[in-house]
């Protein structure tokens, strides 16, 4: 019973902690920006804490598996100084991309000063974080190519198992530092409904001097949602599969 309570302590500040500086991102930049951030919220569905301060509401929710900063005008237009829309483009993206830009710098930052208080050499932790960088990118291109099926993708529960069986700081920090990285370069992934389809659509509305219509955007969205929930559904249930195939054995 205390080893299940350890680990879902070290999962759920893990989870918590990623989202928290991810989602940090995002409104930090906002503010920097004088776009107006209605609500700032850790998890999901029912409230558990919430706190209204100056124009935004922070709230901590039952379920921490992601989170969410609401800005006015994200959503729907508005003409309320502030508003999301009524933003520059450059200032947009910058918004869009801050979160994930957060967290591929912190794990980096995390997975540097490991090597340097291993391997002692400045020189060579910086090779190191260099390799883990290509390394990561290298992950990605051989997803888009083939050579990385959806099969090797791993997802919240396979996660949750890697994080659960993790013994000592060094190594949970090391974990730590992969998947913050992983979450940033995944969310900056030009897939509408992750924030890299949303920069794609403001590039797109840059070069169109326009927006898109409501109506494309929205189906876009959709479509790329549908695409998310589709594969979170089946690496779910190959990690379930997964881990169950191990514990048989």
């Amino acid at each position: 019973m205390l080893s299940f309570i350890i680990s879902a302590i070290k999962i759920i500040f893990l989870l918590g902690f990623l989202i928290f500086i991810h989602e940090g991102g995002h409104f930090l930049v906002a503010k920097l920006c004088k776009v107006k951030v209605n609500q700032f919220a850790i998890g999901f569905g029912p409230e558990i804490f919430s706190k209204t301060k100056g124009e935004t509401k922070y709230a901590i929710r039952l379920i921490p598996l992601g989170g969410f900063v609401s800005m006015e005008g994200e959503e729907e237009e508005s003409e309320k100084e502030g508003a999301f829309n009524k933003a520059s483009i450059p200032k947009r993206i910058a918004i869009v991309a801050a979160g994930a830009i957060v967290n591929i710098i912190f794990g980096l930052l995390v997975y540097f000063i490991l090597i340097l208080t291993i391997y002692g050499s400045l020189g060579t932790a910086l090779d190191a974080t260099a390799d883990f960088s290509v390394s990561l990118v290298d992950s990605v291109k051989m997803l888009f190519t083939g050579k990385v099926g959806a099969d090797d993708l791993t997802g919240p529960v396979g996660i949750s198992e890697l994080v659960s069986k993790t013994s000592g700081f060094r190594e949970y920090a090391y974990i730590l530092a992969i998947i913050s990285v992983s979450l940033g370069v995944t969310n900056l992934l030009p897939i509408p409904a992750l924030d890299g389809g949303k920069i794609l659509l403001l590039i797109i509305e840059a070069i169109r001097r326009k927006p898109l219509k409501d109506k494309t955007a929205i189906q876009l969205q959709l479509i790329g949602f549908s695409i998310i929930i589709a594969l979170s559904i089946f690496v779910t249930y190959n990690d379930i599969i997964r881990i169950l195939g191990g514990n048989i054995k």
